[in-house]
Order: structure tokens, then C-alpha cells, then sequence
């Protein structure tokens, strides 16, 4: 009996535990997960200040001017970005102003530089009086005081990941250091003794070991840096051993390979007596078989580690990694929302669908040229041939979705897909 890919995913996030929480400079916690909210320290702007290049003034003054009536002022001096200087306006005056400086208090809007002339022939700065081309109204230019940000307004949720526009945006605000989960302890296991290094000469019978990169890079776009990468063979009792050593050093352990029926699926036999483990058959295309649950550790205490044990095929891994150990990951890591973002294209051509399971399969998402706004997928790979299908695997740039029941896709039919790189 096969259960579906959201009774498998359900069973797995049940059993999934964040990781613990520290304190970290948000140079260092970029990626993270936030494990509290986190609020503006100070608004922002921190003070009225310009948003041009120009002159600081008092728009009363400007009422009447025009490119053929301009209004002379006196200039008094200058504010640069970073200056406290806050320098008188009587009526009639300005101030050279560059954008970002604090606005003068007797000033109430700022004329750019673009709209006046200067007093000396072929400079675009006045040093005594400066020839206003255009009326202004109050405020014009001027970024006012917490207009983006006011202090103490939340800036980031608990549940959300340490992007770097929230750390600009957090320093910005005074925030220096945040509270975060730890990152995942994660060790890859490719099994099969057919498998060499890539580049070695092959014998017959024998392939090059490709999944160990793949899962790792994979880890890597999470932003999850491998523990480390091993390479197993056939033997079900030393990987028994080796997984027991594991669980109480990692926090989770990624296999591929060796999870079917067959009497040689070494990853399936050595977790047999691993009673918070279980094998399944998910209805999905590729990637059926799995095993999946939490280890025994070999010393009493800590919880053991997670091990998600994917089929050998790489296609089948892949999908497997995308389905089930991503949002795992995520949600060890404390995030609120462990999915990605589901759009919907176009298929460009018909394709083979899989009418008792969930098809997910490789394709290239691209802008629509018919419709504009719209996008359209087309097969990376053979959806005959989808599990091994690693060289064309690589061009893919995500998944489309086929729901189970639906059956063959027609070309210009609505698919859901998944965007998972440039």
C-alpha cells in the first residue's frame, strides 16, 4: 500500500525538532532562522533629512518663482550627509544641502540643484546667492522623521529567515546581534559498491558516483554546510554501525541509495531494528521507495538524528530532497513557512503522465512570448524515463507538479510548478 506525499511529509514534520537558539552578530547570522521577533531600535529616517542634492529653504519664499521669474537667495552655508550642523534660514536664505544631510529645523522643503542657477558662469553651485527656477511645495524632497520605520515596529518575525535585505534593514534600524537557530549537523552517505569517483576509469557494471555532490550542493543552496560526505558499500552490518555512531553526533543523516524491496538494499536492511524508523512506498514518480525517521543514538540522552534515506537514482534523490528533506530541514532550523512558492505555466508540449501518483518532473521554466507576465515549462527529461535521467536533469530549473488522477498533460494546459534556480 502506498500512502500520499502529504501523509508522508505530515508523519516527518510531526516528529521534527527545532534546533537549539543562540545569539549571533547579524554578520554572522545571515541565513539563519529568527527565533524571536526582532523591532526597530531607533525610526527610520532617525531624522528629517533631504532625498536630493540641492537647497535647503523655506517654500513661502518660492511662491512666485518660474524658469523666466526666478527668486534669488542668500546662501549661508552647507550640510553634507553625516554633519550636525543645523544652521540658521532666515526668510530669504538657503542652504546647499546633499542628499541623506539632516534637514535644517528652519527649513521646510529643499529645492534640487537641477532647478536652480548658480551665481558664477558654468557652475552648478551657488557660493553667495543661488537663483531659484520653480515654486516648491512644503515638504518636497524631504524624507521625514520615521516616514519608513517607526522605533519599535516589528522589522522581522519569529519563524523567518535572516534574508540580507532584513539585515540591512535590521542594522539600519540599531539591531547588531539576533537571536537564531543553530544550522543542521548533516552527514551524506552515498551507498553502492558499483559507484567510483568521477573521472576513474570504469569497469563494467560500474558508474560514477554523482548523489554525494548533489545532496551536498543541495544542502549548500539552504545554506547548510556539509559535516561530511561518505561513501559506503554493500555491507548492511557496518552501515548498521556506522549509522548508530551518528545519531548521537549529527543532527541528520542523508542517504541515497539502497532503500528498496531487493535483498541487497543495504539501507533498508541496516534500519530494520531501528524502531523510530520506517520504510514506505510514497505515491510518487520518481521516488517511491523511502526510509525515514529518527535513530537511536549510542549514548542515552540527546535525541538521535533524523535520517532521511532516499532511493539511488538521482532524479529520484533529487525530487525526494525537494519534496520531503528541504522542508525537514527548514523546519528543524525553526521556519514558519517550509514550502516554496507554487506558480502556475503552461506546458509547451504534451507529456506521459502517472494517473496513481504525484508526477513530479523535471522541466524548464521560462517567460511565456505569448502571454506577457505568463511562464511555460517544457520536459528537461524523458517523463517516460524520469529516475535516472541526470544528464538532463541539469538543465532543469524545477518541477512541474502533475496531480495524481490527472493522467497525461496536453501542450497549453496549466501545470504547477516549482521554481527552484535562475
Amino acid at each position: 500500500m502506498r500512502i500520499t506525499v502529504e501523509e508522508h511529509l505530515r508523519w516527518i514534520l510531526e516528529r521534527v525538532e527545532p534546533l537549539p537558539i543562540g545569539e549571533l552578530p547579524l554578520s554572522l547570522a545571515l541565513g539563519r532562522t529568527l527565533a524571536e521577533e526582532v523591532c526597530a531600535r531607533h525610526s527610520l529616517p532617525l531624522w528629517d533629512n533631504s532625498a536630493m542634492d540641492g537647497y535647503a529653504v523655506r517654500a513661502a519664499d518660492l511662491a512666485t518663482a518660474s524658469a523666466d521669474a526666478p527668486v534669488r537667495l542668500a546662501v549661508r552655508g552647507e550640510v553634507l550627509a553625516g554633519s550636525a550642523a543645523d544652521p540658521a534660514i532666515p526668510s530669504g536664505s538657503a542652504v546647499r544641502i546633499m542628499t541623506g544631510a539632516p534637514l535644517p529645523a528652519q527649513a521646510d522643503a529643499v529645492v534640487p540643484v537641477e532647478q536652480t542657477r548658480g551665481d558664477r558662469e558654468g557652475r552648478p553651485w551657488a557660493e553667495e546667492s543661488v537663483q531659484v527656477l520653480a515654486a516648491v511645495p512644503v515638504g518636497a524632497n524631504v524624507r521625514r522623521r520615521g516616514e519608513d520605520t517607526a522605533a519599535g515596529a516589528v522589522l522581522a518575525t519569529a519563524g523567518a529567515m535572516l534574508t540580507a535585505g532584513r539585515a540591512a534593514a535590521l542594522a539600519a534600524a540599531g539591531v547588531a546581534g539576533v537571536r537564531v537557530h543553530a544550522s543542521p549537523r548533516v552527514v551524506v552517505i552515498a551507498t553502492g559498491s558499483e559507484l567510483r569517483a568521477p573521472g576513474e576509469t570504469l569497469a563494467r557494471g560500474q558508474i560514477p558516483e554523482s548523489n554525494s555532490l548533489l545532496i551536498a550542493g543541495l544542502l549548500r543552496e539552504l545554506g547548510i554546510e556539509t559535516e561530511r560526505v561518505d561513501h559506503t558499500s554493500d555491507d548492511p552490518s557496518a552501515l548498521a554501525e556506522e549509522l548508530r555512531m551518528l545519531a548521537g553526533t549529527c543532527d541528520a543523516v542523508i542517504t541515497t541509495g539502497g532503500v528498496g524491496p531487493g535483498t541487497h538494499d543495504v539501507v533498508r536492511i541496516a534500519l530494520e531494528r531501528e524502531p523510530g524508523v520506517r520504510a514506505v512506498r510514497v505515491a510518487v514518480r520518481p521516488g517511491q521507495p523511502q526510509c525515514v525517521g529518527r535513530l537511536r543514538p549510542a549514548a542515552t540522552g540527546a535525541p538521535g538524528a533524523f535520517i532521511f534515506a532516499l532511493p539511488g537514482n538521482p532524479v529520484s534523490a533529487a525530487a525526494s530532497f525537494e519534496l520531503f528533506v528541504r522542508p525537514a530541514l527548514l523546519a528543524m532550523q525553526g521556519r514558519r513557512d517550509v514550502h516554496r512558492l507554487r506558480l502556475t505555466a503552461r506546458a509547451s508540449r504534451d507529456w506521459r503522465g502517472a494517473p496513481d501518483r504525484l508526477q513530479v518532473l523535471p522541466v524548464v521554466i521560462s517567460n511565456d512570448d505569448a502571454v506577457p507576465g505568463a511562464l511555460v515549462c517544457t520536459p528537461a527529461v524523458n517523463p517516460r524515463g524520469v529516475s535516472h535521467a541526470v544528464g538532463g536533469h541539469g538543465a532543469a530549473n524545477g518541477y512541474a507538479l502533475v496531480e495524481v488522477e490527472r493522467g497525461d498533460v496536453r501542450a497549453g494546459e496549466p501545470v504547477t510548478v516549482v521554481v527552484m534556480s535562475p
